[in-house]
């Protein structure tokens, strides 16, 4: 009966957790500490939602194929860039651009095989966010998007490979997104 009440994969190990914990951990509080520093309390632009979204999923399933580096990188970069051009498009029709931002950027995601769902929050902040969010224009793509996703990315490495059982990436040519095809 346990085998149907408790799912397959679900992690029953206290090493996982403790690793789990520890990158997530780090991750968030080393965006929110750059966030603090950077700005102040009302400005709070540097943590968006879709950090947590990746955290779960970088941290706590690191061999998804949407955890790898390059869906991470890829799939906020594109949700950023589509967002805000649909923002830019569409700048007082919020439901209608948050449903084609969303729609558009798991599309791209799709065609450039950068699936990644938090991105899709990615996409919808730059449309919902607050005035300081959306007044950044294209410069949300690098900081909060790109400085933050490199902060997750540099704290999954290294966490990630600190155990013996955990390796992170799964395909350790990841970076050669020149070729066509990479194993």
């Amino acid at each position: 009966m346990a085998r149907y009440v408790i799912y397959k994969e679900t992690l029953i190990d206290f090493n996982d957790h403790f690793w789990t914990f520890v990158g997530s951990f780090l991750g968030i509080a080393l965006i929110g500490y750059i966030n603090n520093s950077q700005f102040t309390q009302a400005d709070n632009v540097f943590l968006i939602g879709s950090f947590g979204a990746s955290s779960v999923l970088i941290y706590g399933i690191i061999n998804s194929p949407l955890a790898q580096p390059r869906n991470l990188i890829g799939g906020h970069l594109i949700c950023a860039i589509v967002g805000v051009t649909v923002h830019k498009i569409m700048p007082g029709q919020i439901w209608l651009a948050s449903a084609f931002a969303v729609s558009l950027s798991i599309v791209f995601m799709q065609i450039t095989k950068t699936l990644h769902p938090p991105g899709g929050a990615t996409a919808l902040i730059a449309n919902i966010g607050s005035e300081k969010i959306t007044s950044l224009g294209y410069k949300y793509v690098f900081s909060p998007v790109l400085t933050g996703v490199l902060v997750l990315l540099l704290v999954a490495l290294f966490v990630n490979n600190r155990a013996a059982h955990r390796h992170y990436p799964k395909n350790k040519n990841w970076y050669k997104i020149w070729q066509r095809r990479y194993r």
